[in-house]
C-alpha cells in the first residue's frame, strides 16, 4: 500500500529533479540545448528512474538481477540528489527575494559552479557509502548481571542475503565472529531479503555459515523480510491473502546449521535460556499468532539468565517485566543512510546500541546487511560482541 501511495510522489520528484538537471546542463554548455542531446539525456534519466519499476516487472534472469542492482544504486543516489536539489532551489528562491540576487552565486556562472559542486559531492558521498557498507566493524558491550553467569554472545542481524549481500560479506562476518570465540551466536532476524532466488549461489553461502564456531551453536529468529514477497522500491504490497514462507528459507537454515526459534524457549546446557520471538509484521501476513512476553517466558527458572531474540526492538518494558535479562534485536539498521539515523532515534525506544529498561538490557545492532541502496552513510555494518556478566 505504501509503495502505491509513494508512486505519484516519486513521479513528481523526478519531474522536479529532471527539470533542474536539464536547466543546469543548458547553462554548462550550448551542446546540451540541442534537441537530440536533450532526448538522449532524458532517455538515460528515464532508464534509471524507471529501473525501480522495470526490475519489479521483469523477472527473467540475468536481466532481473542486473536491473535490481541498478535500481538499488539509483535509489540511494537519487535520495541525496533530490535532497541537495531541493536545498539549492530553496536557496535560489531566497536569493531571488533578497539583495543576494546581485551576488556571484545567483549568476549563471554561480549556477554552474554550485550545480557541479553538488553533483560531485553527492557522487563522492555515495561512492564512499558503497565502499564503507561492505566493511564490517566489531562493536563491544559489557552487560552486568546479578546472576552467576558469564557468557560471550555474538549478535548479528539484518543479513538481507540477496542482490547486495552474499558470500563476500558472510565470509568476513564468519571470520570476525570466530576470532572472538563466542559461547553462542545469535542472528536477530532478516536473514533473507524477501527473494530466495536473489541469493547468488545460496548453497555456498549456507556452507560458509556452517563455519560459525561457538560453544553452543547458532540460533536465530525470523524478521519481517524473511518472507517471499513482491518488492517495489524496497516496499511490499499488502494483501488479504495468507502468505506462505518459501520452504527454501527453512532448508537454507538447516543446511547452515542455524537453529530457528519461533516463539520457542530453549534451556542451553542448564546455564541459560534463549527465547526467540515471531516477528509482528511477518505473522500479520502469514496470519499466525505471537505469544506475549509473559506467555513466552512464563515458568522459567529465574536464577538462570534469560535472553530473548526479537527482530524488532519493541515491547521492551513488557519483556523486562516478564523476566528477560537481555533483549537482542536489529531491524532499524540505525537508519542506514544519514539523516535516517536521526529519524530512527525518534521512532524507537532503543534504535541502536545498549539501553537499560527496568532490570533488563536491550541491545540493538545496526546489522550486517542492507535494505535497498547498497550504501551506508553515518552508520556502519557490524558484528556485536557482548560480554554478559562481566
Amino acid at each position: 500500500m505504501l509503495a502505491i501511495f509513494l508512486a505519484p510522489v516519486y513521479i513528481l520528484a523526478n519531474v522536479f529533479t529532471a527539470y533542474w538537471l536539464l536547466r543546469w546542463m543548458k547553462e554548462v554548455h550550448p551542446l546540451f540545448r540541442h534537441p537530440a542531446v536533450l532526448g538522449v539525456i532524458l532517455v538515460l534519466y528515464a532508464f534509471f528512474a524507471l529501473s525501480l519499476l522495470t526490475s519489479f516487472l521483469i523477472k527473467r534472469d540475468p536481466v532481473h538481477r542486473i536491473l535490481k542492482v541498478i535500481s538499488n544504486c539509483w535509489l540511494g543516489m537519487y535520495l541525496y540528489f533530490l535532497g541537495f536539489t531541493a536545498i539549492l532551489v530553496l536557496l535560489r528562491f531566497i536569493f531571488a527575494h533578497t539583495a543576494l540576487t546581485k551576488t556571484w552565486l545567483y549568476s549563471p556562472m554561480g549556477l554552474k559552479a554550485v550545480g557541479l559542486g553538488a553533483i560531485l559531492f553527492v557522487t563522492g558521498m555515495c561512492i564512499y557509502g558503497m565502499v564503507h557498507a561492505v566493511h564490517i566493524y566489531t562493536t563491544r558491550y559489557e552487560v552486568p548481571s546479578k546472576k552467576d553467569a558469564h557468557l560471550k554472545i555474538a549478535l548479528v542481524a539484518d543479513l538481507h542475503l540477496g542482490y547486495s549481500i552474499g558470500s563476500h560479506q558472510m565470509e568476513e562476518m564468519v571470520e570476525k565472529i570466530n576470532a572472538e570465540e563466542p559461547d553462542v551466536v545469535v542472528i536477530a532476524g532478516d536473514i533473507f531479503d524477501n527473494e530466495y532466488d536473489a541469493i547468488y549461489e545460496p548453497d555456498r553461502v549456507a556452507d560458509l555459515l556452517t563455519g560459525l564456531k561457538s560453544r553452543y551453536g547458532t540460533y536465530a529468529c525470523y524478521g519481517n523480510h524473511d518472507l517471499d514477497e513482491k518488492i517495489l522500491a524496497g516496499f511490499t504490497f499488502e494483501t488479504k491473502e495468507e502468505r506462505i514462507a518459501d520452504r527454501r528459507f527453512g532448508e537454507f537454515l538447516d543446511r547452515a546449521k542455524i537453529h530457528l526459534l519461533e516463539d520457542d524457549v530453549v534451556c542451553i546446557d542448564d546455564a541459560f535460556y534463549l527465547a526467540g520471538r515471531k516477528d509482528p509484521d511477518r505473522i500479520r501476513k502469514t496470519q499466525e499468532t505471537r505469544d506475549t512476553p509473559s506467555e513466552l517466558l512464563t515458568g522459567l527458572d529465574q536464577s538462570l539468565p534469560v535472553f530473548v531474540i526479537d527482530h524488532q526492538p519493541s515491547e521492551l518494558t513488557e519483556l523486562a517485566e516478564a523476566g528477560a535479562d537481555l533483549d537482542l534485536g536489529g531491524h532499524t539498521h540505525d537508519g542506514q543512510l544519514f539523516p535516517g539515523n536521526i529519524l530512527t532515534g525518534l521512532m524507537w525506544e532503543n534504535a541502536c546500541g545498549m539501553k537499560k529498561v527496568g532490570d533488563m538490557y536491550s541491545i540493538v545492532t545496526s546489522g550486517v546487511g542492507l535494505w535497498g541502496p547498497p550504501m551506508r552513510i553515518g552508520t556502519k555494518a557490524e558484528v556485536v560482541i557482548i560480554d554478559y556478566g562481566k
